[in-house]
């Protein structure tokens, strides 16, 4: 048995029992939390992580990311949805070879890792072959981070002959061979979950399909809704036919009327906003505040890589503003000034990014908050530098001054993958250069094609 005390850090546990303490100490026993509290003892064989100037907190969950597109950053800055959609996924997607997908998704996991996220749900939308798949998975495990890879569907144009995607249920065969195959245990550090099509974007029957296979096999189905219903009454066909729960997660959502918004709260379903992205893209104003008025549970994606940083500091400062402005000009609007007290406490952000990221996932159990059983997924944040001293409220400073350059040591499920400031992992640097020349070549290709049409 291997043993870490983190000694003496302020600990922001996310944990209503354990609650923020401005000094405690963590004991760490293999890949579990065995102590939290003050002036802890170890075995002598222990490692000691001094910790007297550093916020000790769970590693974010980044509950909706597109990690394949780790190669693209950057080229979709300016796209609209539209735009997006011609280009990424009837354009570039399709250039994409397995080794591609490995290499993005390698780099995307350590990229979370480097910035304090121990978690992902890696939408996976892009594995036309069960070649990529594998690939994909390889990445998320080399990378070593926490990640629940969720199987979804390319959306190519079809080919003469060939269904729409929108016609196409889920791969069962290819499901069953992940299932009971490598992604098999549901204690592994990656998992299976699935991606699916959902009411928008696919016909009754496929829809049917997909979300019967996802309770059979006991996994999340996680669906994007952001347009009109290719399948207009799914949500209440899936509900009679008893496939909604817990299990099911809407991203985005921002179509969604208040009567729809309500039943799908009322029957268990989680939202994962994704605010950046939304409001780039038109698809209106975020559903937080909604949500919240409604009891629903939220989470929160950093989305795409080809756009968006990936940093859960910014993705959850940002979420928490853009709600307190919709709030701020609700209140305006009915009683011409804002409230008189913030509407949505810090503290609040932090859940959505933690451990309502891991209720999302069915990992709250595991991950998403300190408490002695769970897994050490743990992030120590140094609080001595200049964008973060004096800490009076650790919390607030988590969400309003940390980034990414405080993020010191990083432990997923006990072991340390960053340290000091720097990650562990073997040949960053050639692993960068490696996905940085996948993507030219992917654009490169694309580029060649469009000319050729």
């Amino acid at each position: 048995m291997t043993h870490l005390l983190i000694r003496n850090a302020a600990i922001v546990s996310v944990n209503p029992q354990i609650g923020t303490t401005p000094a405690g100490d963590i004991l760490v026993e293999d890949d579990r939390i065995a102590a939290i509290g003050a002036n802890l003892s170890a075995p002598e064989d222990a490692e000691i992580i001094e910790a007297g100037e550093m916020i000790a907190m769970p590693g974010f969950v980044n509950a909706h990311i597109h990690t394949w597109q780790a190669g693209l950053r950057g080229i979709a800055v300016d796209w609209t949805l539209g735009e997006y959609l011609r280009a990424m996924h009837a354009g570039l997607a399709t250039f994409f070879r397995p080794d591609d997908i490995r290499i993005a998704n390698h780099v995307g996991g350590l990229h979370q890792l480097n910035a304090g996220t121990t978690t992902i749900a890696d939408w996976c939308h892009n594995n036309p072959t069960p070649d990529h798949t594998d690939a994909a998975i390889d990445g998320l495990e080399a990378s070593g981070a926490r990640a629940v890879f969720l199987h979804g569907s390319p959306k190519p144009d079809a080919k003469p002959g060939q269904p729409h995607f929108s016609e196409v249920p889920m791969p069962r065969g290819e499901i069953l061979r992940l299932r009971q195959g490598r992604l098999s245990s549901d204690e592994a550090l990656v998992t299976l979950g699935l991606a699916v099509l959902g009411p928008q974007l696919s016909v009754a029957n496929v829809c049917d399909s997909d979300f019967r296979l996802a309770k059979e096999l006991s996994l999340v189905a996680s669906m994007h809704v952001s347009r009109p219903m290719l399948t207009p009454d799914g949500f209440t066909q899936l509900a009679a036919a008893g496939l909604l729960g817990t299990h099911v997660n809407v991203v985005h959502g921002n179509s969604l009327d208040d009567d729809m918004l309500r039943f799908l709260v009322d029957h268990g379903v989680s939202f994962t906003p994704t605010p950046e992205v939304e409001l780039q893209m038109g698809f209106g104003d975020p559903l937080t505040s909604r949500l919240r008025k409604l009891g629903g549970r939220i989470s929160l994606g950093s989305d795409i890589e080809s756009s968006m940083a990936g940093d859960m500091f910014a993705v959850t400062r940002f979420a928490l503003q853009a709600a307190r402005h919709a709030d701020n000009l609700a209140a305006r609007a009915s009683e011409g000034k804002p409230p008189d007290t913030i509407t949505i406490p810090a503290h609040e952000a932090l859940e959505w990014a933690t451990i309502e990221g891991a209720r999302m996932l069915g990992l709250d159990d595991r991950i998403g908050s300190l408490a002695v059983g769970k897994q050490a997924d743990i992030v120590l944040l140094d609080a001595s530098r200049i964008n973060m001293r004096p800490v009076h409220d650790p919390v607030a400073s988590i969400l309003f001054h940390a980034g990414v350059h405080n993020v010191d040591t990083v432990l997923v499920a006990g072991r340390i993958v960053k340290r000091d400031g720097r990650l562990l992992a073997a040949d960053v640097e050639s692993l960068t250069d490696a996905v940085a020349q996948s993507g030219q070549r992917i654009i490169s290709d694309f580029q060649a094609a469009s000319q050729t049409l």
